[in-house]
C-alpha cells in the first residue's frame, strides 16, 4: 500500500488507493444483514465546511482519505486541484480483526496488530496536507489508537487539519457503520455498513490527551451523538 501512495502523490496526477481486500465472509454478512433496510442519509457537519476551509487559497494540496475510493469524494476533492489517496479504514479493521465480536479482541494478538500497522499506518513522513479520517479511529483499542494518531501525527506537514469523529454515546455498545460520501462543503450523505463495536468511550477530555502531540483541537456541537473534531499538526 504504501508504495502506491508513494506513486500517486509522487505522480502529480488525481489519484486514489483503493481497498483490495475483503473482510470475513461473517463479518460481510453481519455488515449486509445490519444495514439492508437502511437508507442513506444527509447530514450537515460544520467539521467539514471547517475542514475545507482552512485548505482554501493553500494550492493542490495533498489528501488522504479512509472513507475508501468513492465518485462522490473523489469528484469534490479533485475538482479543487487536489491529489488524493484513499483507503477503506474500517474495512482494514474488520479484515484484519474480524466483526463485532471478535475486533476488540483480536487488536491485543500482537501478530495482527503488526500487520495492521504495517499495511495501513506506513505512511509517508509529511506528506499530507489534510486527512478525513471520519469515525473509524474509535474502533481501535487504546494501544493501536495511539499509534495511529502518532503515525498520522508524522504523516502530516506542519499546519495540515485532520477532521475526525468520534460517537458521544456513552452506554452504546455497538454503533452505526457509515460510508462518508460528500454532497458538499457543508453537507455529507452516510450510507449504512453495518455496526462496529467502539473501543472505549471519548469525551473531551480523553480527545484532547489521545491527540497530545497536536497544537489544537477544536470541537464543533452536533445534534446527533457524532462529536466533530478539527486537530492541527
Amino acid at each position: 500500500m504504501i508504495d502506491r501512495l508513494k506513486n500517486l502523490l509522487g505522480g502529480g496526477g488525481n489519484g486514489t488507493v483503493r481497498s483490495e481486500s475483503a473482510g470475513p465472509a461473517s463479518s460481510q454478512s453481519h455488515s449486509k444483514r445490519s444495514s439492508a433496510n437502511l437508507k442513506p442519509v444527509q447530514r450537515p457537519s460544520n467539521g467539514l465546511d471547517q475542514f475545507f476551509s482552512l485548505l482554501n487559497d493553500r494550492g493542490s494540496l495533498n489528501l488522504l482519505d479512509f472513507a475508501g475510493a468513492s465518485q462522490e469524494n473523489i469528484s469534490f476533492i479533485t475538482s479543487f486541484g487536489h491529489q488524493f489517496a484513499s483507503q477503506d479504514f474500517v474495512r482494514s479493521i474488520e479484515t484484519t480483526f474480524g466483526g463485532v465480536a471478535d475486533c476488540l479482541r483480536n487488536q491485543s494478538d500482537p501478530l495482527l496488530a503488526d500487520q495492521f500497522v504495517s499495511e495501513n499506518l506506513n505512511l509517508p513522513p509529511e506528506t499530507y496536507d489534510g486527512v478525513l479520517a471520519w469515525d473509524g479511529l474509535q474502533y481501535l483499542t487504546p494501544h493501536l489508537l495511539q499509534i495511529a494518531v502518532d503515525r498520522l501525527f508524522e504523516s502530516m506537514r506542519p499546519d495540515a487539519c485532520m477532521l475526525a469523529f468520534f460517537n458521544s454515546n456513552e452506554k452504546a455498545r455497538e454503533l452505526p457503520l457509515y460510508n462518508y460520501r460528500i454532497t458538499d462543503q457543508r453537507t455529507l450523505t452516510l450510507v449504512p455498513r453495518g455496526t462496529g463495536a467502539p473501543a472505549q468511550y471519548f469525551n473531551n477530555r480523553s480527545i484532547e490527551k489521545l491527540f497530545h502531540r497536536y497544537s489544537s483541537v477544536k470541537f464543533f456541537l452536533t445534534r446527533d451523538h457524532l462529536r466533530e473534531i478539527i486537530v492541527r499538526r
